[in-house]
């Protein structure tokens, strides 16, 4: 069946009493069989309500998983899976450009516990193979770069992996399984904050990881004595989301792609980072991959960072806030949001520049976001 009816139906083969929609379970404890595994334990931590597995069943559906897992976060879901695939000693290769909380958790915490890595430009996989080491066991990246929106060369990404025994890991947080499925290309392991699409309207914090069984159910170990769970009221509000992701997701794509045409031919506008465009570097890629383009968008303005906060000040409609993925459309300059933890030095290397703006278009009518940029512009 299409994701659009899977998003609703699977994983609700079991109705509670008879209820249409799955109620919060707000319990901490269940009763469990004597003899079984600290992990068939049903205790709210152990991610094993009701509320999760429904989730959990869903998730890996869409996905085309075997298994999924919810988290407290989508950090947690980053950290745990790679804590629980990589030990001491294990390298790792990974994008360059990324998320700012990745970033600073791969070059400044995972050395502390004897992980190192080696940042790759995704479009270079001639380059990648100087990089490996003996001790090289995964490959990380992510289908859109945040904030630039580059397309890393994806297919190149699983046939290395395949070729050197890694395993490959991706963060689909911003195309959303709507958009595009990265294990069935071959990925071993998909990673979403489900704060931002999955979820969709902003007002809960949660992650997801899915793939094959064994990986799942290692990162779920590891999960559960790091105790990243996710709340079950949580969980009931991310299931009520994705029931919508794939409406919201033509929305978001609609909006992103007609502001980034206008935005690219406003003259106070230097560049515009869509996959969506045909000036886009990997555009070709983005059209051959990707159903839509996603809702996220970045620009430069003339005038540096004195324009990009008086367009930030000028707009009516966006959100100055962080985040992405909800109803509503949010403005952010990365430098101060999402990568304020790196340095200025790192910021440059990655071209994330001070004045860049980075838009995550919510679901809004297009018309009416489009002439709020066209009137901010103005006051440029």
């Amino acid at each position: 069946m299409h994701i659009q009816t899977r998003l609703i139906h699977a994983g609700e083969e079991q109705k509670i009493a008879g209820a249409v929609v799955t109620p919060i379970f707000q319990s901490a404890t269940f009763t469990s069989k004597e003899g079984q595994g600290y992990d068939d334990i049903r205790y709210l931590r152990l991610n094993n309500t009701p509320n999760h597995n429904v989730l959990h069943a869903k998730l890996a559906d869409i996905c085309g998983g075997e298994a999924a897992l919810v988290t407290g976060s989508g950090m947690a879901a980053i950290t745990t899976a790679l804590l629980a695939l990589l030990k001491s000693g294990d390298h790792l290769l990974i994008q360059d450009c990324l998320y700012g909380g990745t970033h600073s958790f791969v070059s400044q915490d995972a050395p502390d516990l004897g992980i190192s890595c080696d940042f790759i430009a995704g479009n270079a996989p001639e380059t990648w193979a100087a990089k490996l080491k003996s001790e090289t066991k995964a490959i990380y990246v992510e289908t859109m770069s945040n904030p630039l929106l580059e397309v890393a060369d994806l297919e190149a990404v699983v046939a290395f992996a395949r070729a050197h025994g890694l395993l490959s890991l991706i963060d689909n947080t911003f195309a959303s399984p709507c958009n595009f499925r990265p294990l069935e290309m071959g990925f071993d392991i998909e990673l979403h904050s489900a704060t931002k699409y999955l979820n969709g309207h902003s007002d809960i914090v949660a992650g997801a990881i899915v793939g094959a069984a064994d990986h799942v159910g290692a990162i779920a170990h590891k999960l559960n004595r790091f105790g990243g769970s996710l709340d079950t009221h949580a969980c009931f509000l991310l299931h009520r989301g994705l029931k919508t992701l794939s409406l919201r997701m033509r929305q978001h794509d609609e909006n992103a792609l007609q502001l980034a045409h206008m935005l690219a031919e406003d003259p106070q506008v230097v560049q515009v980072n869509y996959p969506g465009l045909q000036s886009h570097a990997q555009y070709d890629r983005a059209k051959r991959l990707f159903a839509g383009a996603g809702g996220v968008l970045s620009l430069e303005l003339l005038g540096g960072v004195e324009s990009a906060e008086r367009l930030l000040a000028g707009l009516q409609l966006p959100e100055s806030a962080p985040s992405l993925g909800g109803v509503e459309t949010l403005i952010t300059r990365p430098a101060t949001t999402s990568h304020s933890s790196l340095s200025p030095e790192e910021r440059a290397a990655i071209g994330v520049g001070d004045s860049l703006v980075r838009v995550a278009c919510g679901i809004e009518a297009t018309e009416d976001l489009c002439a709020d940029f066209t009137q901010a512009l103005a006051g440029v």
